[in-house]
């Protein structure tokens, strides 16, 4: 027989499930909204249309569209940061920086809409979230800087400026999810398939490793 106790932990349970999916969908939806239309022109209204949700439920979640946007471009970072383990514990820049570019790559590939409306907040002069680049973009890159000065102190690689080596390799991995259209476009009007997205990783890591030593 089931007791009260576990029924109120299934309940929770379920509530919490209920609004971790709730969440997902709104943040999906959400992403597209700001990709499509930028800050100015997203809605909530929109946001709720294309989740398929009353637009109650996305004030319940995110009081304000302010509060979505700021949780669509945490979102995409802390996916980038989770990209940047591959640095952690590397003995080598060819093992970190080439699983730091499969990531990034992947992640373009499947959260096109997020890594464009980071890319449209920034060359507006980041007006929602320059407290995010002033402190956790700065220490995460400072961080970063560390490491690739390591493997150049060790003769691992070539002495380049680190600075400028991941200033690269972003602009370089996100022009497959901010210039996605184009390459569609070059790519006779279709998606890169499978085989061609493991083309353009190989390619990718053998011009940047090879271009900084690290082969």
């Amino acid at each position: 027989m089931t007791q009260p106790a576990q029924i109120t932990r299934i309940k929770t349970a379920r509530r919490t499930e209920i609004r971790r999916e709730n969440e997902r969908v709104i943040l999906d939806a959400a992403e597209r909204v700001f990709a499509e239309a930028g800050f100015g022109g997203a809605t909530m209204q929109l946001i709720a249309d294309m989740a398929g949700l009353p637009k109650a439920n996305l004030h319940y979640y995110f009081p304000t569209k302010e509060a979505l946007y700021r949780r669509v471009v945490q979102q995409i970072f802390e996916i980038w940061l989770d990209a940047a383990s591959s640095f952690d514990g590397a003995d080598d820049p060819a093992t970190g920086i080439g699983g730091y570019i499969d990531a990034k790559m992947e992640i373009s590939r499947s959260h096109p809409h997020g890594s464009k409306v980071w890319a449209a907040e920034v060359m507006q002069g980041a007006p929602v979230i320059q407290d995010y680049l002033e402190t956790t973009l700065k220490d995460w890159t400072d961080g970063r800087i560390a490491v690739i000065q390591g493997w150049i102190d060790q003769g691992k690689m070539s002495p380049i400026n680190p600075r400028h080596l991941l200033y690269m390799l972003w602009a370089t991995t996100q022009h497959y999810a901010d210039f996605g259209h184009q390459i569609e476009t070059l790519n006779h009007g279709t998606p890169l398939n499978e085989q061609q997205w493991r083309e353009a990783k190989a390619s990718v890591k053998s011009i940047i490793l090879r271009g900084i030593g690290a082969t």
